[in-house]
């Protein structure tokens, strides 16, 4: 059966991601790993996420996908003996250099996206080096990855929803072009994402055209200054909620979901999408039906616009920031926990009324959706409450205290 493997930035990540179903996990070392923006996990939190997993029955793979210097491969090195002590099941390298020892210390060695692995040949030739799986490049095609899967003497994996980078698997070198800050080494001030002014000279005869796409429109908006601005660097984020049939008959052995620098309310909602649609085609294929609800739900969190990448075509459509229907207000804070009515006491610093739908987190919660059906103040039923108020909002999910609280409020085109 394929594994959902979901990503982790910090313990209320990894909780979230968990309680929604997550199959496995993966999250960064300081100093290592792809997301150095993220809060990442220091060496003395390992143990402690290893436990958290085990709970769940997830398996847990570290991220040390960074271009490693002289000295960062020594210091990684010297560091295995203490990260196998943790019981996390494997590390994931972006330098082959690494897989030996990595193996010797009784960690399995999964190779990254980083390693643009696109054939067969390479997947036998990391197998005789010792690794476990290979995250496959995500510049292929659906065809192209099931002749893989196929062939592979080893696991394979693939990515299905999340940021696409505008690099070839992520080798970037924009960021330490414009600020000094190297994508390579997890330091990525995504400038992609910025919106850029561009300009055209008449007469250019160096711009020759050779694309066979017919549409190369990109999105141009007029500035007051009468130049131009558009995103053209900035790829639409992968979303493959769609086509869960075709990916699982690839034979791919791991479904991995982009994020770790996102909020666990986009961990916790992302990763409890695909775990239902997984479950349901595998309970009964014939009759497996997409959910409209599915693609909504994932349109209500944070996201760059959906398309998907390199599995059917040649994507070229650029995005702008946030195409989320919603914006999360913080609001307030848990003050306390009734076990026996199933309420929570909580200060709000904005308004709230019946009907808003507010996400809890905190580091053992989690992150916890919840639409609001019942307030109380002292006891009384009320429908609407004024910021800086105390009050109890029935909720049949423990929340604990000093949990924060955050409002969806319906994104307006000023936001």
């Amino acid at each position: 059966m394929v594994e959902l493997l979901a990503p982790a930035g910090n313990f209320i990540s990894l909780r979230a991601v968990l309680e929604n179903g997550a199959d496995a996990v993966y999250f960064g070392l300081d100093d290592y790993n792809m997301r150095a923006n993220a809060k990442n996990f220091s060496l003395e939190d390992l143990a402690e996420v290893s436990k958290i997993a085990k709970e769940y029955g997830a398996k847990t793979y570290l991220c040390t996908n960074i271009i490693l210097n002289e000295r960062r491969s020594r210091e990684l090195e010297g560091n295995l003996e203490e990260i196998s002590s943790c019981e996390i099941d494997g590390l994931i390298l972006s330098d082959i250099g690494l897989i030996e020892d990595t193996v010797a210390h009784g960690l399995e060695a999964h190779i990254s996206v980083q390693e643009n692995v696109t054939n067969s040949y390479t997947l036998r030739t990391l197998k005789k080096l010792g690794a476990k799986r290979a995250i496959l490049s995500r510049e292929l095609s659906l065809r192209e990855i099931s002749e893989i899967a196929e062939k592979s003497p080893i696991e394979t994996e693939v990515f299905i929803h999340g940021a696409i980078c505008m690099a070839i698997s992520g080798r970037c070198f924009l960021s330490y072009g414009l600020y000094g800050r190297s994508a390579n080494c997890g330091d990525c001030l995504q400038p992609c994402r910025k919106n850029w002014t561009l300009t055209y000279e008449e007469g250019d005869d160096n711009v020759i055209n050779f694309s066979d796409v017919e549409d190369e429109s990109f999105i141009i908006t007029a500035s007051d200054d009468g130049s131009y601005r558009t995103n053209f660097f900035s790829p639409k984020d992968m979303c493959m909620i769609e086509h869960i049939p075709e990916l699982i008959r690839s034979g791919v052995d791991s479904f991995k979901i982009e994020g770790r620098a996102r909020s666990p309310d986009y961990g916790a909602m992302v990763t409890g999408i695909y775990r239902e649609a997984i479950d349901e085609y595998n309970e009964d294929p014939a009759g497996y039906k997409v959910k409209d609800s599915w693609m909504e739900e994932l349109t209500s969190v944070f996201n760059r616009g959906f398309d998907t990448n390199f599995y059917f075509n040649t994507p070229f459509e650029t995005s702008e920031d946030n195409q989320s229907k919603y914006i999360k207000r913080d609001i307030g804070q848990v003050v306390n926990y009734y076990n026996k009515v199933k309420a929570a006491e909580i200060r709000i610093w904005d308004d709230l009324k019946i009907g808003d739908k507010i996400i809890f987190q905190g580091r053992t919660t989690g992150s916890l959706t919840h639409v609001i059906e019942s307030m109380q103040i002292e006891g009384k039923p009320v429908s609407n409450v004024e910021k800086g108020s105390k009050v109890a909002i029935a909720i049949p999910t423990k929340v604990r205290e000093n949990d924060f609280i955050y409002k969806l409020v319906e994104r307006t085109c000023d936001d």
